[in-house]
């Protein structure tokens, strides 16, 4: 499409005079137009170009033409922009002419010695400010006759100051403003204008009419709109070829007027453009603006020539288009470095050069620090360690990116070192308050930071390292105790929370650690942004000049560190040793081309473009020497001068690295196609595109990136990843069958910024799909029952769905099916704070303790205690600790050398759920007759709490504090869920007695007792996924599965008690609630009942459904709105419908009375209900729907056809006749009786 007419494109309003003149500006990328990134790139090269050639003569205009296009500096903007001299004004000093800056839809008066000769590549763009027109819109106005004392709304020719005012203030107020170009008249776009303001989207238009401030008039003949078709055409793009963008990267593809398509350009900016252009575009410029008839005047002092272009024939070699490259300068070649050192093939990216320190010996830190870690057995410094150390034991500040950028020994023993200097503390205030902070994403982080401070401490004098982890309660921050503390190692949360308290606690800081980066910055952004503020202003109260100092290291780059380093560092040295991170950093386009595994060659030739201004050098990588020769041979075919390189070819490194560098330096683009085994030898990192012919994996992504490293642009201020200023680009081409190495790659281009095409979610969606179901026979998430989320399911080796075979375990206690509303639990292993393992003890007969008892006798008598030979595994044996025995499987045995050899084996306590290793001779023979009762171990979850502040995991505080409550004592507890052999119990009560007046009372609820910790909050959404991740084994196996479930939808607290079985609960609770689930039908069939009590625990609910009937069909109406998943399923005597509306599953299975022919039977889903029509297998009317009854299935009245005579319906032998509303018969009738809400 050369020209969008009819298009509804957004744009940015430049200027305002009326609404039949006004410009806009195009902000998304339409086909035939080129876009906002064209102009950035166009303004930022001019710029570069004319502050660089400031004094040079051959730029200043010899001649001044009206209506011909410059280049001035404009006062207002501080910049350089294309403008159109309009008049001089001769009262001014220096000749000050007003122009029009075509860029911006801005007049300006500028002094001559601003003005500047336009090179021709900065002419080719169209300009930027589009003048515009309400299409068909004309203003009115009233017009008043005293004579015979009327007002009429009539034409004006021009607009009332109210009609002005109100289309400036509703484009003012606009969240969002987009134009539908309609016509080209005098050059003027004659537009259809939308708004929308405060989510009302508005046709201005249609507004100024319906507002009396306008009227339509009818667009002027075909004849006349089809002719200026051509004009409209070429003002949109004015002196270049139509633009058209080609695939996800929005690329600028030049076409030639009447159709023929010149090879597409992958540069976004004027590269791209350049030499296209200069060859096609020939005719002279034409200015979109009010000045539509050119003039022609003389400017005193300064010559004019009519009808000539300006010249730049006459301008030095050095100002032709090759000036416009970007070069990196002395500055910039200081700010980044690469490195390939020594055989490791080690990879740094350096802002400023360092000598590394690779021998301890040598390394920049004390004597007594050095000893401390060779008594640790210390093995470094590693590679990023000798980068790493020198600057920030020197006080500098650095960002580091590595691997290993989650050791805290990238940056311990380098500040601590700094510390012992007595300059850098002689200069701070005598008061209380650390000198470092190191801020840690969490409490373990935290924990181990802490431990390593206190093991080095002894190498280093007056070091007080203090661990603060602190709870949500008030009262935690007046016990904290910083007195005498040199080093405060905390989190962003518990360190905001003490200085709410203690604001002083920074006065003496002086270095800042902020240790993962990539974490604190993603999940604790804004809480790290307050520290950093606080520490800002810290450090500007502070007396005298002490140093200051901050270091941020992790393992990824984030789009935050540009700021950080902006606003609080102080020209920080950059030391990132993973390739991709570092090409974030610099700048390298990633880009994602999805395309058929047919078309990658037809893909890869509009990739690959090349002008004479824009010599590109392209690494095409793929991983076998087939696909190298048949793209060597499909690029030469197409006139690409190409080489190829791989193990089986004939020409050597040499020659190829030879040819590389020749054909770039006589001025020819280079097309290298090779195998990634190749890439080393070559020693190539001067590529400026690296295409992905085969999918790579994000090792193999790194290593190819490694040849574009001296391309990699510096790191800008505005942004990490400014791609509209980046030469490198990396062009990876996506097919539906490339490797499994989606998700990491997916990973990888987020955290990039990359624009990401749909198809590769889906591709990584489907890998992580397949990997899922590789890890089945992999033990549940524990994070997923614990708080329902796991924060990384890439990464966890667990899977995160039902699998039947191992969750719907046999054996399941009683307890958890009879009355799981009420059970007694006696928790004996502690994992944490919320998931125990133990067992549930039957109030009236504890078959355990008779068990238990009887193996304690039996063990007792010598003779009875035979030790095992050899042991299996999955085998059952005995283990006797001391007094006590214990029933334990063998779950683990170690390769054994040599026979009857005694080792460790792993063994788990089957009645108390916790595991151990023993010495094989230690097991003993278990009779059959102990065996008989099941294993007794249940794992139990406390539901909704969660550790605070988005931690993963609980603090070992509250841990310690609930194992030493509740362990070895029986509680009481409400079973909400259940899933095999784990129960998730909502309340957990522990109820004690008072002897002396013979009353029970709640000690303590544990989901109470953490909260009241400060270290857990509440987790309202825990059953909610829990029941999700079940849902589906509900609807697909029903009936096998039923009976292994036990879902209950409340989550009251226990009933009230007076007695030890029976026992009270808190009053007045939040979490007390009636749990009685009684239906008012208490006639209905035992097993029907059952079966709707297990649909209601399960959260699947029965849909309303009523039902008529002709001679041939059954038709049944299911009550259900906007169902999704819906599922029927036909057979001769039964029914099955299941559908989920909203959060709620719904599940019918309907035994019929008479037969149907299930293949001509179907089902309707409409928008408030599901038609269900069945063929009836014998024609006649049925007297019943169901064999059994169904309170929900009732009969459809209004399609009823009931005979004149009869004055009831006759079912079967009998009639049925309907009592008085509300009546207890009511219940008692039929079938097909009304239900109530499914709620």
């Amino acid at each position: 499409m050369n020209v969008p007419q009819g298009i509804v494109m957004d744009v940015v309003v430049l200027k305002i005079e009326d609404p039949s003149c006004f410009w806009l500006a195009v902000e998304e990328c339409v086909p035939g137009l080129v876009y906002e990134v064209a102009y950035k790139n166009l303004n930022a090269r001019m710029n570069q170009f004319y502050d660089r050639h400031k004094g040079v003569k051959e730029l200043k205009p010899e001649v001044i033409e009206e209506g011909q296009i410059y280049v001035v500096f404009s006062e207002e903007l501080k910049c350089w922009c294309r403008a159109v001299f309009q008049s001089v004004q001769c009262h001014a000093l220096h000749h000050p002419l007003r122009c029009f800056l075509v860029d911006y839809a801005r007049y300006s008066l500028v002094a001559s010695d601003n003005i500047r000769v336009p090179l021709g590549l900065f002419t080719k763009l169209p300009y930027r400010a589009k003048k515009c027109s309400l299409y068909c819109t004309k203003p009115v106005t009233l017009h008043l006759d005293f004579c015979e004392n009327t007002a009429k709304i009539g034409p004006a020719k021009r607009w009332d100051t109210a009609a002005i005012q109100h289309f400036r203030d509703l484009l003012k107020e606009a969240t969002e403003v987009k134009a539908m170009v309609q016509a080209l008249e005098d050059n003027v776009f004659q537009v259809f204008l939308f708004v929308t303001v405060k989510d009302e989207k508005i046709c201005v238009n249609d507004d100024l009419v319906t507002k009396y401030f306008a009227r339509y008039e009818e667009p002027k003949g075909n004849a006349e709109g089809s002719a200026d078709d051509s004009d409209m055409e070429a003002s949109l793009n004015a002196e270049c070829v139509p633009v058209e963008f080609v695939g996800p990267t929005f690329v600028p593809r030049p076409k030639l007027p009447f159709g023929e398509k010149v090879s597409p350009r992958p540069e976004t900016g004027l590269r791209g453009f350049s030499s296209v252009l200069e060859e096609t575009c020939q005719r002279p410029s034409r200015v979109v603006n009010e000045n539509t008839v050119p003039m022609v005047n003389a400017t005193r002092g300064l010559p004019l020539k009519e009808n000539k272009a300006v010249q730049t024939d006459s301008l030095p070699q050095f100002l032709n288009s090759d000036s416009l490259q970007t070069h990196t300068g002395e500055n910039d070649q200081q700010f980044q470095g690469f490195q390939n050192l020594g055989e490791g093939k080690n990879f740094v990216f350096l802002s400023k050069k360092i000598e590394p320190s690779s021998v301890l010996k040598t390394a920049p830190l004390s004597d007594g620090l050095k000893k401390e870690l060779v008594q640790n057995k210390f093995s470094g410094p590693n590679f990023t360690e000798s980068y790493c150390w020198p600057p920030v034991a020197s006080g500098y500040d650095l960002v580091a990116i590595s691997h290993q950028g989650n050791d805290p020994l990238l940056y311990i023993p380098p500040v601590l070192t700094f510390l012992q200097l007595k300059s850098a503390s002689h200069a701070l205030p005598h008061s209380s308050g650390p000198v470092a902070l190191i801020v840690c994403p969490g409490w373990r982080k935290a924990q181990l930071v802490f431990d390593l401070l206190r093991m080095y401490k002894k190498g280093c004098r007056d070091l007080h390292p203090v661990l603060i982890t602190l709870e949500q309660n008030k009262e935690a921050t007046s016990r904290v105790e910083t007195r005498g503390c040199e080093v405060l190692v905390t989190t962003p949360h518990s360190l905001l929370r003490l200085l709410e308290r203690k604001s002083w606690l920074l006065c003496r800081l002086c270095h800042l650690v902020l240790d993962e980066i990539e974490v604190l910055l993603s999940d604790t952004t804004e809480q790290v942004f307050t520290i950093l503020d606080c520490y800002k202003k810290a450090t500007a109260r502070a007396w005298g000049n002490p140093p200051h100092q901050i270091v941020a290291v992790g393992t990824q780059w984030n789009k935050h560190i540009p700021p950080l380093m902006e606003e609080f560092m102080n020209d920080p040295y950059i030391v990132i040793t993973v390739v991709e991170e570092a090409a974030i950093c610099g700048n390298v386009q990633q880009v994602v081309q999805p395309c058929r595994n047919s078309s990658k060659i037809a893909e890869l030739l509009k990739i690959l473009d090349f002008t004479h201004t824009n010599l590109q050098k392209v690494l095409v990588f793929t991983d076998s020497e087939n696909e190298v020769e048949m793209i060597h041979k499909a690029l030469k075919s197409n006139s690409v001068v190409t080489l190829k390189k791989h193990k089986e070819s004939k020409c050597n490194v040499s020659c190829v690295s030879e040819r590389w560098r020749k054909m770039h330096s006589s001025g020819t683009p280079v097309v290298l196609v090779l195998t990634d085994d190749c890439l080393e030898p070559l020693g190539i990192t001067d590529a400026t595109c690296v295409i992905h012919f085969s999918f790579p994996s994000l090792r193999i992504l790194g290593q190819r990136l490694q040849s574009m490293t001296d391309t990699f642009c510096t790191l800008r201020k505005d942004s990490s990843v400014d791609q509209e200023h980046t030469d490198a680009r990396s062009v990876i081409l996506l097919t539906g069958n490339s490797p499994c190495h989606a998700p990491e790659i997916l990973g990888y281009l987020k955290h990039a910024g990359a624009e990401i095409p749909q198809q590769l979610h889906d591709l990584a969606a489907r890998v992580l799909e397949s990997e899922e179901s590789e890890k089945l026979s992999r033990p549940l998430c524990a994070s997923l029952k614990t708080f329902g989320i796991c924060r990384n399911r890439t990464a966890c080796p667990d899977r995160h769905q039902i699998n039947v075979s191992i969750d719907m375990a046999q054996n399941i206690p009683d307890e958890m099916i009879k009355t799981p509303e009420r059970v007694m639990i006696l928790p004996l292993h502690i994992v944490h704070a919320t998931n125990y393992f133990g067992r549930i003890v039957d109030k009236e007969k504890d078959q355990y303790a008779i068990l238990a008892e009887e193996m304690q006798n039996y063990f007792k008598v010598p003779g009875h205690r035979t030790f095992v030979d050899a042991v299996e595994k999955s085998a059952f044996y005995g283990l006797c600790e001391g007094a006590l025995c214990h029933r334990v499987q063998v779950v683990d045995i170690p390769a054994k050398e040599e026979e009857n050899y005694d080792c460790k084996v792993t063994i788990k306590y089957i009645d108390e759920g916790r595991t151990s290793q023993v010495n094989s001779d230690q097991l003993l023979h278990l009779p059959a007759k102990f065996q008989s009762l099941p294993p007794q171990a249940v794992e139990f979850i406390v539901c909704r709490v969660k550790p605070i502040d988005n931690e993963i995991e609980w603090n070992p505080k509250v841990t310690d504090h609930i194992r030493h409550k509740i362990k070895g004592r029986l509680h009481h507890a409400k079973i909400v869920h259940t899933l095999g052999r784990t129960a998730w119990v909502d309340p957990v009560i522990r109820v004690s007695s008072l002897s002396s007046v013979k009353v029970w009372i709640n000690e303590y609820n544990i989901r109470s007792e953490i909260l009241s910790t400060g270290l857990g909050t509440d987790n309202p959404e825990h059953l909610e996924e829990i029941q999700k991740l079940c849902r589906h084994v509900l609807v697909s196996d029903y009936s096998k599965n039923l009976e292994h479930l036990s879902i209950k939808e409340s989550t009251a607290d226990l009933e009230k008690v007076s007695s030890p079985q029976d026992t009270s609960t808190e009053e007045d609770s939040p979490e007390s609630c009636n749990t009685s689930g009684s239906y008012p039908c208490d006639d209905i069939a035992p097993t029907e009942e059952a079966e709707d009590s297990m649909l209601h625990q399960h959260k699947c609910y029965h849909p309303e459904i009523k039902w008529f009937q002709d001679n041939e069909t059954v038709t049944l109406k299911v009550k259900i709105p906007s169902a999704a998943d819906t599922k029927c399923e036909f057979s001769n005597e039964k029914v099955v419908f299941s559908a989920r509306s909203g959060e709620k599953l719904y599940l019918a299975d309907l035994e019929l009375q008479e037969s149907v022919f299930a293949e001509k039977s179907m089902c309707v889903i409409k928008d408030t209900e599901a038609v269900i029509v069945l063929a009836k297998e014998k024609q006649g009317a049925w007297c019943k729907l169901l064999k059994k009854k169904n309170i929900h299935v009732s009969l459809d009245f209004e399609h009823w056809e009931e005979p004149e005579e009869e004055s009831s319906f006759t079912v079967g032998a009998g009639k049925l006749t309907f009592p008085a509303a509300g009546s207890e018969e009511w219940f008692d009738s039929s079938e097909y009786s009304d239900t109530e809400s499914d709620e």
